[in-house]
């Protein structure tokens, strides 16, 4: 094949990616268009600690349905595991906890898992976006939302 037709066929390649691109790009923005129509709601609560000499963890799961918790540790190996339906009252007892409009404003600190700690993680995801903190309780304007939704979590979920 000669150097001419293979430079046309590498030319002609590269203008039908670049043509594909756009084309799934502009999709992508029409579909994200569509998901914010209608007030932002709260999809997806996550909540885990994690860290400490022994490898301790727990990690709790919740969206409206269901709530799934697993606890235990490392060092000696210990794992529990809970499955939970969850009413929708509590469902909006426990999303009420959070103002939406705030989501952005959270800040999040440093982890201090390297040194033995614990880190505290909460990960929010609405029907526009998702939002993960790590040791917020140094934000001392936003964490009472937190401090609110865990209170409320443990009278949900049994001790």
């Amino acid at each position: 094949m000669s150097a001419i037709k293979t430079s046309i066929l590498k030319g002609l390649f590269l203008m039908f990616l670049l043509l594909t691109f756009f084309s799934c790009s502009k999709e992508e923005k029409t579909t994200s268009k569509a998901d914010q129509k209608g007030p932002e709601t709260i999809t997806f609560i996550g909540m885990s600690t994690v860290g400490g000499r022994l490898g301790n963890y727990n990690i709790i799961k919740i969206t409206q349905d269901s709530i799934h918790v697993e606890k235990g540790n490392s060092n000696p190996k210990n794992h529990k595991e809970l499955h939970q339906a969850l009413q929708p009252k509590d469902w909006q007892k426990l999303t009420s906890s959070f103002l939406i409009e705030d989501l952005n404003h959270i800040k999040s600190s440093e982890s201090i898992q390297a040194i033995d700690g614990m880190d505290e993680t909460f990960q929010i995801k609405t029907s526009r976006k998702s939002h993960v903190y790590v040791n917020t309780y140094n934000d001392s304007i936003h964490y009472p939302q937190f401090e609110k939704f865990k209170m409320n979590l443990n009278k949900i979920i049994p001790q």
